[in-house]
This record gives C-alpha cells, structure tokens and sequence, in this order.
C-alpha cells in the first residue's frame, strides 16, 4: 500500500473536504484528488463518494480511515517517544559498581538523578573489581564506580571521583580493640576475606607484602562487603573495612578499630567509561554531567 497516499486520505476523510486537506498538505487539489484515485486503484474499491460540496466516506473508507488513523498516531507516539530518548528524559542507564560505592555512594547520585529524570529506567549489577570491569567491557554497562588500584593496560577512562580512608575492625571485646598493633601481629588473627577478583583482597595482600609480613590466616570468605562487616559485628575476625561503612558501628561500640603504626589505606574510587565509546546515549550524558561536574580531569 502507498503509505504517501494513504497519509493524504487520513487527511481529507479527517477533515471532509479535498480543499482543506490540501491546504493542510500544502499541496496542490488536483495533487490530493491524483493520490486518492491511486489508493482507490490499487486497493481496488472506492474510498470516498461526492455529497453537495464536499465528501463522504465509504462504508471501505470508513473503515481503512479508522485503522489507518491508529498507524499515524502510533507513528507520533513513536516519535515523541524518540524525541524523549533523544533529550535524555526517557531510556535506560546500566552502572555497574563495587560493593563500597553501590552501598555508600552511588544511592544517593542515583536519587539525585531520577528525580530530575523520573521516567529513566536505571539497572545497577554489583559484583567486585574485576566483575564490574568485566561489565563494561564486554558493554552489559555503560559506565561502572570502582574502588581500585592496579589497572594494567585496560581500554578504559577513568575519573578519580574520591578517596576512601579504610579501617581495620575487630569485634567490640577483642583484645585488640582500640590498640596500636603491628601488621605482623595482626596478620596471626584469622581475617575475614572478599572473594578473588575484590581489590580490597587484592590491596591487603600488597599490603603485607609492601611490609615483609606474612599473608593474612584466611577465618572466613564472604562475597559481599556488607556479610564480612556483620560476621566482625556478631564477634568473629578482623577485617579491612571502608571507614563509610563501620565509623558509626565503632562510634557506637559496636565493633573495635585497630590502629596499624606506619600503614595509612586510602583508596581511589573512579567513574571508568569504555576507551572507545566517545558518544554517549543521552541518559548516560546526563549521569555524567551530574557525577562529574566541573573541573573533574580524565586520569
């Protein structure tokens, strides 16, 4: 079926009259009157029936303006829906994300951001350094917030976001609670360890080796950073720990810091976007304009 044909029907049975539809078209009479009898041709029956100055549809007209009216209004709503995707006011935004950040960060960009993008579809997946790195590149995300360190020769930017301080945390009674203690001695008590693949596990072990102690005596394996936090809360291990997620637990009594003489652990959070990908969807431009702002440099 001639589409360009059938649009001009819809505008002369919509309107009654050949004259109007015409001028609505801005196009010719003789042009309008051309293209109807080509749809009435190939369709093989009559659309429209002269009555006094102007027309009426046929009982076959009727019913192709009808469904034909529904193909153009889905047409609009196909293009407005476009345009929306095209602002950045509808679509969908995939993070991927650390455990650290996911918990204490990224809620509340994400709270900022649907606010003033409210019909924003946005996933977030979780996993540690290299699952989330493992998502982006193989674009089951569009951007991933890493706490990490060591990046060998990724095709990734990087924006430095922050620095997060870390702890190490006992339970509330143990004896070294609120101690000064060498790594080499704290090293002996069994830790509770992310899984492979968590830089935090990744950063501890350099850590020991940086000192020249031996590698911490593994208690329990978690693969979540909430879990390990909790197992040290209900009286088991030590642990690394983001000082976000366990400074009100120590305030609190909760659980007991450690102070390690000589060893300072700040650790880089980063926005990280595929090398290759320069021109964003628009919902990612937005998030990135909000999360970076002015002044933020690529690393």
């Amino acid at each position: 079926m001639n589409l360009h044909a059938l649009r001009i029907f819809v505008e002369v049975a919509a309107r009654g009259s050949v004259t109007a539809a015409a001028d609505a078209l801005a196009i010719s009479q003789p042009a309008v009157s051309a293209q109807i009898r080509k749809l009435e041709h190939e369709l093989g029956m009559n659309l429209l029936t002269p009555i006094g100055r102007g027309i009426t549809l046929t009982y076959e007209g009727q019913f192709l303006y009808e469904q034909a009216r529904r193909i153009y209004d889905w047409e609009k709503e196909i293009e407005t829906h476009l345009q929306e995707i095209k602002d950045g006011t509808k679509g969908k935004l995939r993070l991927a994300s650390t455990h650290l950040p996911s918990h204490y960060l990224v809620p509340k960009w994400l709270a900022a951001y649907k606010q003033a993008h409210e019909q924003v579809e946005i996933e977030i997946r979780t996993g540690n350094s290299q699952q989330s790195i493992d998502r982006l590149l193989r674009c089951q995300a569009d951007l991933a917030v890493i706490t990490n360190e060591s990046w060998d020769d990724l095709p990734i930017r990087r924006f430095h976001l922050t620095d997060v301080l870390f702890w190490f945390i006992v339970p509330a009674h143990h004896p070294f609670a609120g101690q000064k203690i060498s790594l080499a001695e704290l090293v002996e008590e069994p830790f509770l360890l992310r899984e492979q693949g968590s830089s935090t596990r990744e950063r501890l072990f350099s850590l020991c080796k940086e000192n020249g102690v031996n590698p911490p005596r593994v208690g329990l394996q978690y693969h979540g950073l909430v879990e390990s936090i909790q197992s040290v809360r209900a009286g088991y291990g030590v642990m690394l720990a983001p000082e976000l997620a366990v400074r009100e637990m120590v305030a609190r009594g909760e659980v007991g810091r450690v102070t390690v003489p000589g060893v300072d652990i700040n650790r880089p959070v980063y926005l990280c976007l595929r090398e290759d990908d320069q021109n964003h969807r628009p919902v990612v431009a937005r998030f990135l304009e909000m999360i970076l702002g002015e002044g933020e440099s690529n690393k």
